[in-house]
């Protein structure tokens, strides 16, 4: 099984992420998704094994079921030699095997620099601000909550976009400041819009999504979902039958790498530790899982 950390191709480097490498092909942006894993914004020295694949083919999948919400970036995902016909001729000619199945073909946009971040459960850090103010982002909310709770309606909670280090949390009034009233207010709603269908969607098939978070680009004017999408890096899966308020829930992300670092006594900076295999092993299977509940296919 090829796991690969790091790609190379006649073309120019645009960025080169904690995940993902974007290359610059003129009128289109080729997206490839490692397999690099990150956690407490580091990059570990191991990969996770198919990881790549299930963030771009996962976040296809969402692209085409949302896009009568909201268009977005995607022109194709690559799965097949066939799917390159869109790209340049050079890259045809010298596309790598084993980047088959995690790149995809996306139009140029305009990046707004926020993260737009939508809640409907309290976990994470949304939870620990509860827990200390009773508030989540400076709005009051009713005492006695716990842990995982459903809220009773899905909350935007947005934070900046920062190339380093941590996102840093936003007042809707900080964002309309930072990006303008009339977008701020677009994005609010088309990212709630997207939230409510995938969470519909997904308790159909057995995952409650407590929260995830998105990024908006301008094409041609206009608004569009660009990067990733409801992937297992970006959203907090849980199993439904498995849901019990009131506690950490068993999600579907990396969460054992998580686990494993901390007990591990990790300082949480450069470098990471290497992963043990299992710890490997386990974080792979929990992406693969997401991907084949939600979508009903098996090719990864």
């Amino acid at each position: 099984m090829t796991i690969v950390l790091e790609t190379k191709l006649p073309f120019p480097l645009l960025r080169r992420g904690k995940v993902r490498d974007n290359y610059d092909l003129g009128d289109m942006i080729l997206m490839v998704a490692t397999d690099r894993i990150s956690a407490f914004d580091v990059i570990l020295p191991c990969g996770i094994p198919d990881k790549g694949k299930v963030l771009s083919q996962l976040s296809g999948f969402w692209f085409q079921k949302t896009a009568s919400i909201v268009p977005n970036h995607m022109r194709s995902v690559l799965l097949e030699r066939k799917d390159l016909s869109l790209s340049p001729s050079l890259l045809r000619a010298q596309f790598p095997e084993e980047m088959l199945g995690r790149s995809m073909l996306v139009r140029k946009a305009g990046r707004i620099a926020v993260e737009c971040v939508v809640r409907g459960y309290i976990s994470g850090s949304a939870w620990e601000e509860y827990r200390k103010s009773g508030g989540i982002q400076g709005k009051k909310y009713p005492d006695g909550m716990v842990e995982s709770q459903m809220l009773p309606e899905p909350i935007f909670t947005p934070t900046t976009k920062e190339e380093e280090g941590h996102d840093m949390p936003l007042t809707f009034e900080q964002m309309e400041n930072k990006v303008g009233a009339s977008l701020a207010g677009e994005l609010r709603a088309k990212s709630i819009a997207v939230y409510v269908f995938a969470r519909d969607y997904a308790l159909s098939r057995g995952i409650i999504i407590a929260d995830t978070k998105m990024e908006f680009g301008i094409i041609d004017g206009k608004l569009h979902l660009i990067d990733e999408l409801l992937t297992p890096d970006s959203s907090r899966f849980w199993f439904k039958e498995k849901y019990q308020p009131g506690k950490t829930q068993p999600s579907l992300d990396k969460q054992p790498v998580r686990d494993w670092l901390t007990s591990g006594g990790w300082d949480q900076k450069p470098p990471a530790p290497m992963l043990p295999p299992e710890i490997v092993r386990q974080t792979s299977e929990r992406y693969k899982q997401a991907y084949h509940i939600l979508t009903g296919n098996r090719n990864i």
